[in-house]
């Protein structure tokens, strides 16, 4: 049993915890629909009331097609992910084949290598293809780069699932494809949906590889319009924090449709991980 004083400990550095990662972003907000050209780092609540300054910003940094080039590498680089994932750590958990622990940490390789080592090689390999200044030479990098973090996802996920289910499905005539599809994927749904929100969360964010595989096209996702943006306007602080917002509500809208299962899927795999 939690006594009082605990719980009084407990709810008073949660709200500590919950006051400081809310005022920065508050001020941010506060700072975008402050006057436009005040150039002031410390706005004032008074004048917090410009919201045309968002209507400007989309104007004048075309973020409009920044955030469709986005979602057009985020959305397929999810699915992908997914789709690869799921049946990859299915395979490193439950089935036993020859060379499967060689396999999978083979897989793991694509967490230790940096990105920033493989980039320039990964361009000069693609481009032969006509595999670079597309949306393919995004796409295809991010999904095997988040492939390995999918797979040792996924496999931790299915390792906590009860071998009961596993057994009496199999009892009961079920193939392999039916008990992934049939028992073990509604079990492990919010860990399939958090490993989609951090997917997305990251591609979204991602500027390197569209600024080295987008090179030499007209492309621009929102990452790259907000920085190039930030050259133009330096100390326009209004403008910037307005063109911050801009990029990051697509993130905070899919945070929110998904919260439940995103933190069902985190506490999970934190206890039985």
């Amino acid at each position: 049993m939690i006594g009082r004083i605990e719980r009084a400990v407990g709810y008073t550095i949660l709200t500590l915890a919950t006051v400081i990662v809310i005022l920065p972003l508050l001020g941010v907000l506060v700072m975008a629909l402050d006057s436009p050209g005040s150039g002031s780092a410390a706005p004032s609540l008074a004048n917090a009331n410009h919201f045309g300054n968002f209507a400007a910003v989309w104007q004048q940094a075309g973020f409009g097609s920044a955030l469709r080039a986005s979602a057009i590498i985020a959305l397929p680089t999810v699915a992908i992910t997914v789709v690869a994932s799921v049946p990859a750590g299915y395979g490193f958990a439950i089935m036993k084949f020859r060379g499967r622990s060689l396999l999978f940490y083979t897989l793991l390789l694509g967490l230790l290598i940096p990105v920033e080592a493989m980039i320039i090689p990964l361009y000069f390999d693609l481009r032969p293809f006509g595999l670079t200044g597309n949306y393919w030479g995004v796409i295809l990098p991010d999904s095997a780069f988040s492939i390995a973090f999918g797979g040792f996802w996924m496999r931790a996920a299915f390792l906590s699932a009860p071998r009961s289910l596993i057994e009496a499905a199999r009892l009961d005539g079920a193939n392999t494809l039916n008990t992934l599809r049939c028992v073990l994927l509604p079990l492990v749904r919010p860990q399939v949906l958090t490993l989609a929100v951090l997917v997305f969360v990251g591609t979204w964010n991602d500027f390197l590889f569209p600024l080295v595989m987008l090179s030499g096209s007209n492309i621009q996702t929102a990452p790259m319009s907000l920085v190039y943006f930030q050259g133009l306007h330096t100390t326009n602080f209004t403008y910037l924090a307005s063109a911050a917002i801009i990029t990051a509500i697509p993130v905070v809208i899919i945070y929110v449709l998904l919260q439940r299962s995103f933190l069902r899927g985190m506490i999970s795999g934190a206890i039985r991980g």
